[in-house]
């Protein structure tokens, strides 16, 4: 196999070194549900629609072509995870990016995959109050 060393040989300083950037386990616990919530396709869709602008829960079941619950269902998954915030205006819940953070994970992903149109910028309508840190 080309891609695995060919003999084992472990270098003590470049292992010391790596094991003292690790963080706590429960921050990779945390950093893979995250990637896991945006792993299903029909939630990755919702955020990216969220990049533009906010949405009511109506709207975004039709924009999915999914049911209302469906759509409440993946929304409560992200809403947990802070990934999106929602705002009462009378009957209507409308959801929007929970900061600019989650955007840029968004794009960060669609700029890998060469989905990303080189106009957009982090101050899109959806983010633009948000702080970045």
């Amino acid at each position: 196999m080309d891609d695995v060393c060919q003999i084992r040989c472990i270098q003590p300083e470049d292992v010391d070194r790596a094991r003292a950037l690790l963080l706590e386990r429960a921050n990779y616990v945390d950093l893979a549900a995250i990637f896991g919530a945006l792993a299903d396709p029909t939630r990755a869709s919702l955020v990216h629609v969220l990049l533009r602008q906010e949405m009511c829960t109506c709207d975004l079941a039709a924009v999915l072509g999914v049911s209302d619950s469906a759509v409440s269902q993946h929304l409560r998954i992200l809403r947990s995870l802070r990934l999106v915030k929602f705002r009462r205006a009378g009957k209507l819940v409308y959801y929007s990016l929970d900061d600019a953070h989650v955007a840029q994970l968004v794009r960060l992903g669609l700029s890998h995959l060469g989905h990303l149109s080189g106009g957009e910028t982090l101050g899109s309508p959806a983010v633009a109050g948000a702080t970045a840190v």
